[in-house]
């Protein structure tokens, strides 16, 4: 459960992003709609606790955030009057009162096109779209992408000058623009989604699950034929329909295994089956990334139980996704997999056999599940112990530390997908 200092900071980071979306349509200027939406958050921080959270936020931020622009407009003294004057009458004229839900909705397709073009590079691009679409701190930026924070600082102020000096557009691409954008924006999506997924200070920040949803299916609008856009939303489907089970009433991780299966979102479930079988039919050579992780999804949802679920099924899709995308992490999950469906001896070679992770908690969390199933506590403990020190997010040291002061729960991670 959230402080309301908690849930204070979640309202402003999460209306924020929204605004910000906005105000680069306004200003046309992502540095100046930073700046200006950085002011009105500080603002906000200030004033809320006070005054209390008004009624519509995101007004509230967007009529401070556009005060915090023209005075940003101002104060640049390289422009001449003769521009400053120009640029304050066309911030003045803008109409500020059209902020529903749908017009939103197409900033944010916007800045998911601009964070995405393929001018940047691709560090560039997925370092933009997690600072601006995700809301993520330019340290936490840096530390998902295992840079110092100010090599990141730097990155994401040279990829700003770029979109500003390269006269990139702020809109959606034309049909025949929207091929080459597919796979950034695609990724892009997704790790919105994975942010609103894995959370940070607490576990789920739906809004951006949300948010990642509903761009993907504004994506399926712009091409509906293309399955790995089909495949990607039935993936976040299925994963979004364990919202509610994912945490106990403190905001603690609850795992797989023990999540209530009659409260997952059946509908959801339901509807990410459509759109897999819908992009399976579609394929008519290799299935995408997001089709193959929907399917392994799929394994999960369908399940009647824990104990159902086909875990050999499972490892073979996970064969298939190396092929598509061998990373260290699908090897780490498919090691998982394969310790439930061959047993723990099997699972701890096969996380062994992946030494690139050997400094990620994960691994170590995952390891200590299977040792503990060995019956080797001690070394088990070492494990979780050495998790604890490399940087795990807030509800995963929690659900860590439980683990270690709890030994008569040897098994806590058995069976979570990361």
């Amino acid at each position: 459960m959230s402080t309301p200092a908690e849930h204070l900071a979640a309202v402003v980071r999460d209306e924020g992003r929204r605004v910000l979306a906005t105000l680069v349509r306004i200003t046309g200027s992502l540095a100046v709609a930073e700046d200006a939406v950085s002011e009105a958050v500080v603002a906000a921080l200030a004033h809320w606790p006070r005054s209390g959270v008004p009624d519509n936020p995101r007004a509230w931020l967007t009529t401070v955030a556009r005060n915090k622009a023209l005075d940003i407009v101002r104060r640049e003294a390289g422009r001449s009057a003769k521009e400053r004057e120009a640029a304050n009458l066309a911030l003045l004229k803008q109409d500020w009162s059209n902020s529903d839900q749908d017009s939103v909705g197409d900033d944010l397709l916007r800045l998911v096109f601009t964070c995405c073009h393929p001018t940047l590079s691709v560090e560039a691009q997925v370092a933009l779209s997690l600072r601006t679409l995700c809301g993520l701190a330019t340290a936490d930026v840096a530390r998902l992408m295992l840079v110092p924070e100010a090599t990141m600082a730097k990155r994401l102020t040279r990829a700003k000058k770029k979109i500003a000096t390269a006269n990139i557009p702020y809109r959606v691409p034309d049909s025949a623009e929207l091929p080459q954008r597919l796979e950034a924006v695609a990724t892009t999506v997704y790790l919105l989604f994975t942010a609103g997924h894995l959370g940070g200070e607490t576990l789920v920040r739906p809004q951006l699950c949300d948010e990642a949803i509903r761009l993907a299916r504004l994506m399926i609008d712009l091409m509906p034929d293309e399955p790995s856009l089909q495949g990607l939303l039935a993936l976040m489907l299925f994963t979004d329909s364990r919202r509610a089970t994912r945490t106990d009433d403190s905001g603690g991780l609850v795992r797989l295994e023990d999540q209530d299966r009659s409260r997952w979102n059946r509908e959801a479930i339901e509807e990410g089956m459509q759109w897999m079988d819908s992009a399976l039919r579609r394929n008519d050579t290799q299935p995408s990334r997001y089709t193959i992780q929907a399917a392994i999804a799929a394994c999960h949802s369908g399940a009647a139980t824990y104990a159902d679920t086909d875990w050999p099924r499972i490892v073979v899709l996970y064969d298939a996704l190396a092929v598509v995308e061998n990373t260290p992490i699908v090897a780490l999950n498919r090691g998982v997999a394969i310790g439930e469906s061959q047993g723990p001896a099997a699972g701890l070679d096969a996380l062994d056999a992946i030494e690139s992770l050997t400094g990620h908690h994960l691994w170590h969390a995952c390891r200590a599940v299977m040792l503990d199933r060995l019956g080797r506590a001690e070394e088990a403990r070492a494990a979780r112990t050495t998790a604890l020190t490399l940087d795990p997010s807030p509800a995963e040291r929690a659900f860590l530390r439980a683990q270690l002061d709890s030994p008569s729960h040897p098994d806590q991670h058995r069976g979570e997908q990361i």
